[in-house]
């Protein structure tokens, strides 16, 4: 049996892992890689494949979770010749389609505002070309058609010999940690995907639970050299920052927010200051088409989340409607809010400001000094984002800079993952003397190298940091 390390080897995005058996072969993930290269400078390969694998030779796909660099690359594995089916839970299954989905219908306007004779628009396609990923709604609907939906906690059979468990990972609706059973040569050997770790307390979201002993584990490690600085829950620190934005001046508040996941948590929370702590009356703008049908789903699936968020629901009817809520669909309504004069709050994506309506909103907006622009997550090196945490002082939004006259505030509060601390956790779970392998992935290398010595502390002496498409005998 091997592992093969394809993605999110010493970096964060692009989870993609290969498990191969004698006969079968089973990928974990098929997520984008945002930190991809492309050599623009030479010529186009059109017949180049996209994979490192033929992707007619694999069996089957695992889904721990649908965040975007986790199933992103979905489709262009059917286009290149896959034919076997997903097992993932069923929210992962529903936020994943509309993740799809959106993505194929940007590629679609990449794709006709490409279109044409000129030497720019000639080099626009080029380009595209280049980086590959272009896939459309048909690609999108060959993938959704093998959705396999499997429950948490229950032992699937996938084939003779070969088992597996999802469990709670609580980093997202639907999220799961993976436990892979195989029986070769009389021994069974289990092997253990952490997926992404959520954190305990979370708006919305379950705890991730442990998984049983493994002989393998692969953890993540967004913040293996971080621990969650805010100590104030969500509802203090939001309430704190709103107040002081939006009510003891008449100012207006943007936060970032991934249209999955993180937007969700952010309503929710506004819901339990409006419901529960009398925040004043303020308008709140959620401009993500995909935000409000992420939410949709969140409100279909109840009996995923959280004890208090279903204690909220059952009192309340509602886990996210309140009055003064907006959602904006099209980018007509979205550009008309920059001539809002009240105090108000814009929730938009992208959460790293990479992309996406937030950047039209920051750029309206990044000027005023009555504006403060709340980052609320992990932002990766080359994004605004991250820009704006370094403290710049001119941003540059696509072709024009722009002076920082806005407020820049940060909270961790709302970060799916785990901390140090929730890593280490979920790895003591394990008996060091059991544990054969721990390879460490999704995180930047300097987050991976104190996180191994962290675990060394621990008695955890056989931890490897996998190169990109490194293999591995188990």
């Amino acid at each position: 049996m091997k592992l093969h390390f394809l993605g999110a080897a010493r970096q964060v995005t692009g989870s993609m892992f290969m498990l191969e058996l004698e006969d079968y072969k089973i990928l974990i993930d098929c997520g984008t890689d945002m930190e991809r290269t492309i050599d623009y400078s030479q010529p186009a390969e059109p017949s180049k494949t996209f994979f490192p694998f033929d992707a007619s030779l694999i069996n089957l796909l695992i889904l721990t979770h649908a965040h975007i660099d986790h199933s992103g690359n979905i489709p262009m594995l059917y286009r290149e010749g896959f034919e076997g089916q997903i097992l993932c839970t069923s929210p992962t299954a529903d936020l994943t389609e509309i993740l799809l989905y959106d993505s194929a219908s940007l590629n679609l306007r990449k794709l006709k505002a490409a279109q044409g004779d000129s030497r720019k628009k000639q080099k626009k396609m080029d380009n595209l070309l280049k980086k590959g990923d272009l896939y459309l709604n048909k690609d999108v609907d060959d993938a959704i058609k093998n959705f396999v939906c499997i429950q948490f906690n229950r032992k699937f059979q996938i084939i003779d010999n070969v088992w597996i468990t999802f469990y709670p990972a609580g980093h997202l609706l639907g999220a799961a940690h993976v436990v892979l059973e195989v029986l070769e040569e009389g021994v069974t050997k289990k092997i253990g995907f952490s997926g992404d770790i959520g954190r305990k307390d979370y708006p919305l979201h379950v705890d991730p639970v442990a998984i049983p002993e493994v002989d393998y584990l692969i953890c993540e490690t967004t913040y293996g050299n971080r621990v969650h600085e805010d100590i104030e829950s969500p509802i203090e620190s939001l309430g704190r920052i709103i107040r002081e934005t939006c009510v003891d001046k008449p100012g207006r508040l943007i936060i970032p927010a991934f249209s999955v996941g993180r937007t969700q948590a952010v309503l929710f929370t506004l819901n339990q200051l409006i419901e529960e702590h009398n925040l004043p009356s303020i308008r709140v703008f959620t401009d993500s088409p995909l935000g409000r049908s992420s939410t949709k789903i969140y409100s279909k699936y109840l009996s995923y989340l959280n004890p208090e968020a279903k204690d909220f629901a059952k009192e309340n009817d509602s886990l996210f409607d309140f009055d003064n809520l907006v959602f904006l669909q099209t980018e007509k309504e979205s550009e008309a809010i920059k001539n809002y004069r009240e105090p108000c709050i814009i929730i938009s994506s992208s959460g790293m400001i990479s992309g996406g309506r937030v950047e039209q909103h920051i750029a309206n907006n990044i000027e005023n000094s009555y504006c403060t622009i709340l980052l609320i997550g992990f932002a990766a090196e080359g994004t605004l984002g991250r820009e704006l945490l370094g403290g710049m002082k001119t941003l540059q939004i696509k072709t024009k800079e722009y002076r920082v006259n806005a407020q820049i505030r940060k909270i961790d509060v709302f970060s799916g993952h785990a901390d140090q601390k929730g890593l280490i956790e979920f790895v003591r779970h394990q008996n060091p003397k059991k544990l054969k392998n721990i390879f460490l992935s999704h995180g930047e290398e300097q987050s991976m190298l104190d996180f191994k010595h962290k675990l060394e502390e621990f008695g955890f002496n056989q931890v490897i940091l996998p190169e990109k498409n490194q293999t591995f005998d188990l």
